[in-house]
């Protein structure tokens, strides 16, 4: 290899961030760009994924070893539960110097098992956590690099217009960064959930929200509950399932994780209503009112009057 856009790069996970990567991954005319998801296996969640793929240039392949045997780097970008079993997987057929980039959110014990197994397989561990919202961003998401082979690696992809930041040549330190940042990013969003949700049922979410902008005025409560509680309302299946393995970290610390488990319930409910409150269907950069409107209707609708 001569030059970054000489890379031949894998994806293992064709969802939002996978979709939003190999596109512009694409744009920067790179050797090959490819892709691989479970879900292609089944034709209904299979075409619109090969539909982006058709549009962006993508190249979708069959299995984890037309992947392993054609990237030199391997992107891992599926859920926290899914991390382990895909960095298994990869190393059965992993080429010698491969990277491996796991960008999913697990606590530093899974990232370093996933370490230990891709590099005992000849491959080249590298951690990342992703410390804000991708689609925000895109590829130039902020991330923090973990690992011995994460300087190496990023001196590859930074030109390719990756924001990358080395935190340690120790896996788990980046992975620790966002765990510990996740219990309050998430933990706000279940909170706001909760009492914003109560406070519309009681007629009293002006006055809870008047009362918080007092308390902390620099923060605009109005559009920080709309893109946080939609946020939680599309992707509540997700977070819980990072906040999952935050509770792991926090554990992992020493310390009982009664917040990150409750956080990770509040997601997992919102993920259990989207479909029965319809969800999906509000529109985009609604205010938080239109979720929380939607959420009690189909509570009504169930006969229940709280959560």
């Amino acid at each position: 290899m001569t030059a970054p856009n000489a890379l031949r790069v894998g994806l293992v996970g064709y969802g939002e961030v996978g979709k939003i990567f190999t596109a512009a991954l694409v744009e920067r005319e790179l050797a090959w760009v490819g892709a691989w998801d479970t879900l292609l296996r089944d034709a209904a969640t299979a075409a619109p994924m090969v539909a982006h793929a058709k549009a962006t240039g993508v190249t979708l392949v069959d299995s984890m070893t037309a992947l392993t045997g054609k990237a030199e780097v391997i992107v891992s970008a599926v859920t926290a539960s899914q991390a382990w079993p895909v960095a298994d997987e990869a190393a059965r057929t992993i080429r010698p110097g491969t990277w491996f980039l796991d960008l999913n959110s697990c606590s530093p014990g899974a990232k370093q098992r996933s370490s230990e197994r891709i590099d005992a397989a000849g491959g080249r561990y590298v951690e990342a956590a992703i410390m804000t919202t991708v689609p925000g961003y895109g590829i130039r998401v902020p991330m923090l690099l973990g690992g011995p082979h994460a300087a190496a690696l990023r001196e590859w992809l930074v030109p390719l217009g990756f924001d990358m930041q080395v935190a340690d040549e120790r896996v788990g330190v980046a992975s620790a960064t966002k765990m510990c940042r996740s219990v309050m990013i998430k933990g706000l969003e279940s909170l706001l959930v909760e009492s914003l949700t109560a406070a519309r049922r009681y007629g009293v979410e002006d006055r809870v929200l008047a009362s918080l902008h007092e308390t902390f005025p620099e923060l605009d409560w109005e559009r920080v509950a709309s893109y946080m509680i939609m946020r939680t309302a599309l992707h509540g299946k997700r977070r819980a399932e990072e906040m999952r393995e935050v509770a792991v970290t926090v554990r992992e610390a020493g310390l009982e994780p009664w917040m990150a488990a409750a956080i990770a319930e509040r997601q997992d409910d919102m993920a259990r209503k989207k479909d029965g409150a319809g969800l999906t269907h509000v529109a985009k950069g609604a205010n938080w009112r239109e979720y929380a409107d939607r959420l009690l209707a189909a509570l009504d609708a169930r006969g229940k009057v709280g959560d």
